[in-house]
């Protein structure tokens, strides 16, 4: 696990030179909020970086529920008793191994690794604007229908999920990169991915945390010509 800080953020990346997957710490006053749980194996190293930074984990924020994601949701949750375990309200199906749609979703195929026995139930659902701490809820369906990022209300830093991928290149969550295609061939709808980076894009974000690959400072132009990529692609 290789650990990387930025402001209040504490990046945790998990085999970052062959498959990276990333989850992250957020320091709060006298707490910590783990956002996603990457791995299965991931529950020992997270717990050994939040006794370094000398404060409990009190929340676990889900951005989606692939199996990346939750990997180490239960264990965590049967180790940290009083956690507070939060997901979006759609995905909070997904959690429970169910990929049918809801009515009015478009019908495209949710892909990706759902997880099919995970035990652990939330305590809360998420909707945008809700709040979890210093970090806001913004909803950015596209890669799953119910994904979210946080932002970090004292700096606009994002915590974007898979809503963009930075490992292979900088892109919208659907833009296939060669170099690193997980992102994009697990892309429920790559029109919505793109809606929801334009939201991001609002935010004028100071940096987004990724769920695979390094965190981008002064992200505004990587950020504008991945739209305008995934906008051709998509469009073309």
């Amino acid at each position: 696990m290789k650990v990387s800080t930025w402001g209040h953020i504490y990046q945790l990346a998990f085999m970052p030179n062959i498959f990276p997957v990333n989850c992250y710490l957020i320091e709060e006053e006298a707490c910590l909020t783990l956002i996603d749980t990457a791995l299965p194996t991931s529950h020992k190293k997270i717990k050994e970086a939040a006794r370094k930074i000398g404060k409990p984990i009190t929340h676990i924020v889900l951005t989606h529920a692939h199996s990346d994601h939750v990997g180490s949701l239960d264990a965590l949750k049967e180790r940290i008793t009083k956690v507070e375990v939060s997901i979006s309200e759609r995905d909070e199906q997904l959690l429970r191994g169910n990929r049918e749609l809801q009515v009015g979703e478009p019908n495209f195929k949710i892909r990706g690794g759902v997880p099919k026995n995970i035990r652990t139930k939330p305590d809360r659902t998420l909707r945008e604007g809700d709040r979890i701490g210093s970090l806001e809820v913004l909803a950015t369906p596209g890669h799953t229908p119910g994904s979210i990022s946080l932002i970090d209300t004292r700096t606009d830093a994002v915590i974007v999920g898979d809503a963009l991928q930075v490992r292979g290149g900088f892109s919208v969550s659907g833009t296939l990169r060669w170099t690193f295609p997980a992102p994009a061939l697990a892309t429920w709808n790559k029109k919505e991915a793109i809606q929801s980076a334009k939201k991001i894009q609002t935010i004028h974000p100071s940096m987004i945390a990724a769920g695979h690959g390094k965190m981008v400072d002064s992200p505004a132009k990587l950020l504008d010509q991945s739209i305008e990529d995934a906008i051709r692609r998509t469009y073309k």
